[in-house]
């Protein structure tokens, strides 16, 4: 009877851990109670996730796809120019303007069509215009209403390339754009190797969240966007009928601040939304993926308002220059080069270094590619070139032990996040840490400007920025003639 409890408490403990190892997490730590079964609070400056719920999960997207499909039109086309439907546009189901084959439109119309309406129709036409630039020159010239249901598919893919070669670009690893309006889809792709893998319409919560991030913030194209997907009606005339779009994305009533949105829904995806919230110099992202079914439309409301509050209450921007943070840069100290030309025979070579961008301010040497003479014990003491600050108390220490080549000093980068931002987002317990290593030695020739160190700025083992440690001076490699030169000097002088 012992024995048959003991084994009843043994594999209730270790189902009880599995289940706790099995969950996941919110980032950083402090659990919400949503409903989407993945979602992300994100800096829209910084790329940083504030709160993550499985925001690396792959998942469907439904109609949040056509923020992108936006974004792509925006870069690529002149909303005024004029497009004409084909009859493969005129067939996709509903949510739909009824556009018609043959008839024309101007890409500003059906651009708010397609973000405050979600209409389909109006997303495949708009994608085929783009996509059909990219075809051959016999499609290119074909008019569009003359499409082939099979040629309008080779422009929505040839427009889904562009989409696809966006994310690429914005580090989106686990994002695949199929279709323009975000209907559920699957393909076969032919690799280079001849093999095939089946690649379906997919985001995660993390990626759909930097594609908004990128379209308010980056883009070329960011005030046109959030012009359109703000408005809150839109009226045309176009073909003899008039129309009426109305923005359904109530978020933009709910908070103060709310900037822009997109909602979706299908079977497969559930409810989805991303939106964004700017408030006292502060941009918040909300991504929601599968975020209930019917009858739980409102879900994703409730989801968007509770992580906006969130961040708004715990976050708050800290600047990489803030007092305590910023690097101190009498600790860069020349660093020896070996084999290098000095003003002075015998004596050993140093070159100056310096944050990039600073080397004006410190440059103490003659640009005649002779390095500094120094005392080589005064030199060393400064050459170990590596330390690291804390960014609460400002101090900065000597780090021994530190890698020859500070190169090969490796650390975890954001991943997916943007670089070289000049500050972040940030909890009140949360530090900045400072650390830095350059090079001991160099070998003759250095070439003013190059790189020997870096600085990096990081939170919670993420860097988030760094700062390049170069060479002021140039220093030239001893030659025949330099040394003829140094003898003649001392003896005939």
């Amino acid at each position: 009877m012992m024995k048959m409890r003991m084994k009843i408490i043994t594999g209730g403990f270790f189902c009880a851990l599995f289940l706790l190892l099995s969950v996941s997490w919110p980032v950083h730590g402090e659990e919400m109670d949503l409903y989407a079964t993945a979602a992300v609070l994100m800096d829209a400056d910084s790329g940083r996730v504030l709160y993550g719920k499985n925001e690396d999960a792959v998942m469907a997207m439904a109609s949040t796809t056509k923020i992108m499909t936006c974004i792509v039109v925006l870069e690529t086309v002149s909303q005024d120019d004029t497009l004409t439907v084909s009859a493969y546009a005129a067939s996709m189901p509903k949510v739909k303007l009824y556009i018609q084959k043959g008839e024309q439109y101007t890409v500003r119309d059906l651009l708010r069509s397609l973000m405050l309406e979600s209409h389909n129709d109006s997303a495949v036409a708009l994608a085929e215009y783009v996509g059909k630039q990219f075809l051959t020159e016999e499609l290119r010239k074909k008019d569009t209403a003359d499409y082939t249901a099979e040629e309008s598919k080779m422009a929505m893919a040839a427009f889904a390339a562009r989409m696809n070669q966006k994310a690429a670009e914005l580090g989106c690893e686990n994002t695949w754009f199929i279709t323009p309006n975000g209907l559920d889809a699957t393909e076969i792709i032919i690799q280079e190797d001849g093999s095939t893998i089946q690649k379906e319409h997919c985001t995660t919560a993390r990626e759909l969240a930097r594609i908004l991030s990128y379209c308010i913030r980056e883009s070329p194209c960011r005030d046109a966007f959030l012009e359109i997907t703000r408005t809150g009606s839109y009226s045309f005339a176009a073909n003899g009928r008039s129309y009426s779009c109305t923005n359904h994305n109530a978020f933009l009533n709910m908070m103060e601040g709310a900037l822009t949105g997109k909602t979706g829904f299908t079977n497969k995806a559930g409810y989805c939304y991303v939106g964004a919230l700017e408030r006292d110099g502060r941009t918040f992202v909300v991504a929601l993926l599968a975020c209930g079914w019917p009858n739980h439309k409102t879900w994703k409301w409730s989801d968007t308002k509770e992580l906006m509050e969130y961040g708004l209450e715990n976050y708050f921007y800290r600047s990489f220059d803030e007092e305590g943070t910023v690097f101190d840069e009498t600790l860069l100290k020349p660093v020896r080069v070996l084999h290098g030309q000095t003003n002075i025979l015998g004596e050993t070579a140093y070159a100056e270094i310096a944050v990039a961008g600073t080397e004006q301010i410190r440059r103490e040497s003659v640009e005649n590619g002779a390095g500094r003479a120094m005392n080589p014990e005064a030199g060393a003491q400064g050459s170990d070139g590596g330390g690291e600050a804390n960014g609460e108390n400002g101090k900065q220490e000597d780090r021994t032990g530190r890698r020859e080549n500070w190169k090969a000093d490796e650390q975890e980068d954001g991943g997916r996040i943007k670089q070289d931002v000049e500050g972040l987002l940030m909890r009140a317990d949360e530090e900045i840490q400072v650390e830095y290593s350059w090079e001991k030695t160099l070998a003759a020739p250095v070439e003013r400007g190059t790189q020997v160190g870096e600085i990096r700025y990081i939170v919670n083992g993420v860097v988030y920025k760094r700062d390049r440690i170069v060479t002021v001076d140039t220093v030239d490699e001893i030659c025949f003639e330099w040394c003829l030169r140094q003898v003649l000097g001392r003896f005939l002088f």
